[in-house]
């Protein structure tokens, strides 16, 4: 007998690439394309395990509900669960699995791209020369070769966009809590407090994990350390910056640019189409009126090889769980 997975947040990508990974594993999927949370979690009775994405609600009310339904495993298909109530998992019996990583190329490029983007205001051109526009006024950028980039975190992805930026010539100064000195001296970049960072960087990026000591790692304070007309590219997490202090930097003209992937409150609009309707966040409208800002829609992992490794990660996740495997990919509680 197949076991039976609900799969929610189901978009069109995800149904044909979980569809085609899912011939080698012979799983009923159950396609669902609300969030799970306590108004749905109805949709997964019957079922005896649960995908989900990173808008789902799963907390202590959510866990009990799946319990009852016998659902036994819990299996996110991106890297964060702070959407998952880990302690309440646990004490229910339910097993929470997830996708530690499925293309840290496929964030540097994107990371890059923004910083591309913004410089020589593509997004500006494409949208005036569809005008008939060809004037080059306000169009100057600079030449990225010799400036200084500061990468905040150097795991896989801040060593992938490392190398980006050392392919263009630019100077890389890196901050991290636990330092690879090897890597840094293979290639040459040098680790430094995260104030000579802000002061020295005509670039900053962000790579680091959304903790209790980074959130809100970029803030009025830390801005007024930085150098007049900064970019700031964030492909990490939203609360990495704090949204406010970033459009005051923005206004004075202290932050020159940002290219944001995330936003910190980007759960209610991120991922579905709202543009028959009226945006209620007065601070994420804000952010997309200036010119010199760029919002992508959560979107630096997704490409073909990142869903691809997304759904054989998930789908391997499922199978050792129903086989009685070691579940390496285990989100363990801290409780």
């Amino acid at each position: 007998m197949a076991y039976r997975i609900a799969v929610f947040d189901a978009k069109p990508y995800d149904i044909a690439t979980f569809d085609k990974t899912n011939e080698s594993y012979g799983f009923e999927l159950v396609y669902h394309k609300e969030h799970l949370d306590k108004n749905n979690v109805l949709l997964a009775s019957n079922s005896d395990a649960v995908c989900i994405f990173v808008n789902a609600k799963v907390d202590s009310d959510v866990i009990e509900k799946l319990h009852s339904y016998g659902v036994k495993l819990i299996a996110l298909r991106c890297a964060g669960f702070n959407n998952v109530d880990i302690a309440a998992a646990t004490k229910a019996g339910i097993k929470v699995v997830r996708v530690p990583d499925y293309s840290p190329h496929a964030i540097a490029e994107h990371t890059l791209a923004l910083m591309l983007c913004l410089n020589r205001k593509i997004h500006r051109a494409f949208l005036r020369t569809r005008d008939s526009n060809f004037s080059l006024i306000g169009f100057q950028g600079f030449d990225m070769y010799g400036k200084t980039i500061g990468v905040i975190g150097t795991g896989k992805i801040g060593k992938i966009a490392t190398g980006l930026f050392l392919g263009l010539g630019m100077n890389v100064i890196a901050y991290d809590l636990y330092p690879d000195t090897k890597w840094a001296e293979a290639t040459g970049v040098k680790y430094a407090s995260l104030d000579e960072l802000y002061a020295k960087s005509d670039i900053i990026t962000l790579h680091c994990p959304l903790t209790k000591e980074t959130e809100y790692i970029i803030s009025d304070q830390s801005i007024s350390k930085m150098k007049d007309g900064v970019m700031i590219i964030n492909t990490g997490r939203g609360k990495l910056i704090h949204t406010k202090h970033l459009i005051e930097g923005l206004l004075s003209g202290k932050v020159g640019y940002a290219g944001l992937d995330v936003y910190e409150e980007e759960g209610a609009y991120f991922y579905e189409d709202h543009s028959d309707s009226i945006m209620t966040d007065d601070v994420l409208a804000r952010l997309l009126s200036f010119n010199n800002v760029i919002v992508t829609s959560h979107q630096a992992f997704f490409t073909q090889e990142a869903m691809s490794n997304i759904a054989h990660t998930t789908m391997d996740n499922i199978k050792d769980f129903f086989e009685g495997k070691e579940l390496k990919n285990e989100v363990i509680s801290k409780a």
